[in-house]
């Protein structure tokens, strides 16, 4: 085993040197193009080919109607009627343009399956396979005389954490009416986190990662506290029982509470969105360090490749963990907020 070991280590520290000299490595494509959106998923470069799997267009434009087409006619630099892939700044996928007689661009309404849109619609799927199995088990079995083992305990494990735990303690007696808001979040956010962390097909979306996304999570848990929050809760925001001088003629008190109504869900958005990138970031970082090593000669870049990838395993098993973490502090936050609009004074 250990002769095997050593043959690994020598060929690594030869051969993969001479192959990474070939090209330099563009730190911004790199990185971006990894945790940015496109109109293609791609799987592999095989033989300096790039092997992807087209997405539908979906576009709108004033001057030409609807198109629908296969973004691989877009690739290349190549335009299709007008409809070109326009580079954008700092690496990544840029935006479809369309060019008009007149050689003026216009940016049409664009409707496309992108790759995270592929892999939200992928994982949500996915999330909806995996409860009905779990609620398949209990529609088979007598769970007060059966205790559920397998997936279906796990499952079982988790919404018993996430009820218990964070649901009751936060928000009080009336907790089951959140319940089912709350369990959704919380599997919707750690299953993308999860399959983010995939690095092959259909995983390795950047979709908790993208900024959109978690202002939409964001604004279902603003929309929650504001619409259900009680009269109590109303009333410790534009009238709180604080001193008058804080109240008039200055409303002083009552700006900052409005503008707490909106600090929250932008924390929650920022927090999702912020360290789930930072994780990507950091993983793909350190597999950078074998190829920016390169140049250094075949002992130092198979040496640093060796603890690369070391390293690279330990990341990768710690974002497992903040995986699980983000999907919890997202919920017990929004657990907290809906609560705090739920309460009625002693």
């Amino acid at each position: 085993m250990m002769e095997r070991l050593k043959f690994i280590f020598v060929a690594l520290a030869l051969f993969l040197p001479s192959v990474l000299k070939a090209e330099e490595l563009d730190m911004d494509e790199y990185l971006y193009g990894h945790v940015s959106d496109a109109y293609e998923w791609h799987l592999t470069t095989f033989k300096g080919h790039h092997v992807s799997i087209p997405l539908p267009v979906i576009l709108y434009s004033r001057s030409s109607g609807w198109h629908c087409f296969l973004s691989s006619r877009l690739t290349h630099g190549e335009q299709w009627k007008g409809f070109s892939i326009v580079p954008a700044e700092g690496g990544g996928k840029g935006r479809i343009m369309e060019t008009l007689p007149d050689g003026s661009r216009l940016r049409p309404l664009d409707l496309s399956v992108t790759k995270n849109v592929a892999g939200l619609l992928f994982n949500s799927l996915l999330l909806v396979l995996l409860v009905l199995f779990t609620a398949n088990w209990y529609r088979r079995h007598d769970a007060r005389t059966e205790v559920p083992s397998g997936f279906a305990g796990l499952m079982e494990m988790v919404v018993m954490m996430v009820e218990d735990d964070i649901a009751k303690d936060c928000i009080g007696k009336d907790y089951r009416r959140y319940s089912p808001y709350l369990l959704t979040a919380f599997f919707f956010i750690l299953i993308n986190n999860l399959m983010g962390l995939v690095p092959f097909f259909p995983g390795g979306a950047n979709i908790t990662g993208n900024i959109a996304v978690t202002l939409v999570l964001a604004l279902f848990t603003f929309f929650t506290v504001n619409i259900f929050g009680n009269r109590h809760y109303w009333k410790e925001i534009f009238w709180p029982d604080v001193p008058a001088w804080l109240k008039l003629p200055l409303p002083l008190m009552p700006a900052i509470e409005v503008i707490g109504m909106f600090t929250k869900p932008f924390s929650l958005m920022v927090r999702l969105f912020a360290n789930i990138l930072a994780g990507h970031f950091m993983i793909l970082g350190v597999v950078a360090v074998i190829f920016l090593t390169a140049e250094l000669g075949a002992a130092m870049n198979a040496g640093l490749g060796v603890v690369a990838i070391v390293l690279g395993v330990f990341m990768d098993i710690l974002e497992l963990l903040v995986a699980f973490i983000q999907a919890y502090v997202f919920t017990m936050l929004s657990a907290v907020f809906i609560g705090l609009s739920r309460q009625t004074p002693d």
